[in-house]
């Protein structure tokens, strides 16, 4: 029988409960209280056991089956891992990418290799032989010139207005440039931002670092709705309003002209600044960004991590007019900037021109894992985009999300629910986000759109005790 000293004195107070957890199971691990190969107790067994939700749980167990610390066999449970060695290939190492073992993961989407492997690659070579200078001194502004450079040319197929390499700051992928957002833009005795009631957890978790109030504005299916937002902007002093009017994370719905039109007027003259997070189009952009229809109060953010790579982790963020300079000092006071390798590297693959070519190459590859998953769930209440890496699945009655993610793990399959988007006081629909893994063969994808389907086929309340 499993040791259960690890959830001795197990208080989950004083931080986000299932990180808590996390490190708790972790610790165990590393001081030999769980050893390789325990089976870890099911997930509503051991929340009942410690008087928490499931869904904290299965979060947990999730991270560390990410970190490789955990391994979930379908039908059998949760384990402790072994450390993989790495694999070796040529003369490059590589770890076994977790597609190959345990549970599907469809939590963030995962890009196929279309050649943007081969093409960081050589970039790497590229900084490596170098000037000197580029290896050994710090970076400076100057320095990172080019690279700039290379971020307007990238987003010249977006409509931002008028832009110069001096209104862009790069950062640690989208993320990072968000949190750079908010520390330039935000300015109040007591500081609020806005979101729409479900959204993007970055926003939320970049202001909670920053000690920022959020509050949720309700959204149709384009978007925020105007009214709402200029009632609550009106009651909340709020200074800047985060939205992704693109692709809407979770739901994948965009936001046509006449509503951000009618968002950017509310804004302009409730002095709300925007931030416009668009990490997540592949496709080309439908309609003018919130940066050219108000110059002044727009502010954009977007990364390569969902069209060539997240492991370089490249975001870079736009100011709006007359605000570089707090953007800039955001970046300087906080980190000094990218490492000048790093950015050079980020240089080259955006300024390849066959890079482009990959992107679109890339985006065919999931638009067949987007369509098999619509030719599998399409009887459903499925939303999707063939631009867009995930799908939004609002279940059937007979279905909670956070039963559906829980029963859809025990089968092989990890999904994100309805819940993880919503603020902390707010209401989450019934619903799930699927995201594409291109790193996982088809048939596998398929597989697993196979298995949600028997689950959606067969709720709760028609299944046998």
């Amino acid at each position: 029988m499993l040791d259960t000293k690890w959830m001795e004195d197990l208080q989950l107070e004083g931080g986000t409960k299932y990180k808590v957890l996390a490190d708790r199971l972790e610790a165990a691990i590393e001081d030999g209280t769980l050893t390789v190969g325990d089976r870890l107790p099911p997930v509503r067994e051991l929340a009942w056991q410690i008087g928490i939700t499931p869904g904290t749980v299965a979060r947990a167990y999730a991270l560390l089956t990410d970190a490789g610390r955990l391994e979930a066999v379908v039908g059998r449970g949760t384990f402790v891992a072994a450390r993989r060695r790495p694999v070796v290939d040529d003369v490059w190492q590589r770890p076994v990418p977790p597609e190959e073992t345990g549970s599907v993961n469809l939590y963030s989407p995962r890009l196929p290799d279309m050649g943007q492997v081969a093409a960081i690659r050589r970039a790497f070579e590229a900084v490596a032989r170098g000037p000197e200078c580029d290896l050994t001194e710090y970076p400076t502004r100057d320095g990172f010139r080019p690279a700039r450079e290379a971020v307007v040319t990238w987003l010249s197929d977006v409509m931002l207005g008028r832009v110069d390499e001096q209104d862009v700051v790069l950062a640690h992928g989208g993320q990072n440039a968000i949190s750079l957002v908010l520390q330039a833009a935000v300015r109040a005795p007591r500081p609020v931002i806005l979101v729409e009631d479900l959204s993007y957890a970055g926003f939320r978790r970049a202001a909670e670092m920053l000690r920022i109030e959020v509050a949720g504005v309700p959204s149709d299916a384009d978007g925020i709705i105007p009214e709402e937002l200029e009632r609550i902007a009106r009651r909340t002093g709020a200074s800047l309003l985060c939205t992704s009017p693109e692709v809407h994370n979770p739901t994948g719905c965009h936001t046509p002209m006449p509503r951000r039109q009618a968002l950017a007027a509310i804004c302009k003259d409730a002095g709300v600044q925007i931030l416009e997070d668009d990490c997540y189009r592949i496709g080309p952009a439908r309609a003018p960004s919130y940066r050219a229809l108000w110059p002044e109060g727009g502010w954009y953010v977007s990364s390569i991590s969902k069209t060539i790579t997240p492991a370089l982790r490249i975001g870079f963020a736009i100011a709006a007019e007359g605000h570089t300079g707090a953007l800039r000092r955001a970046a300087e006071y906080g980190f000094f900037g990218l490492a000048r390798p790093l950015a050079e590297v980020a240089r080259i693959v955006m300024s390849d021109p066959e890079t482009k070519a990959t992107v679109v190459r890339v985006s065919a590859r999931l638009q067949e894992y987007i369509q098999a998953a619509v030719n599998i769930l399409g009887r459903y209440d499925l939303r999707w985009n063939a631009d867009v890496p995930f799908l939004w699945l609002a279940l059937p009655l007979g279905w909670r999300a956070s039963d559906f993610t829980l029963a859809a793990e025990r089968v092989g399959v990890q999904l994100r629910s309805a819940e993880e988007f919503a603020l902390r006081e707010g209401r989450a629909p019934h619903a799930v986000r699927i995201a594409v893994n291109g790193r996982i063969p088809l048939a596998r994808f398929e597989e697993a759109m196979g298995r949600l389907r028997d689950l959606l086929d067969d709720p709760p309340c028609r299944m046998s005790v």
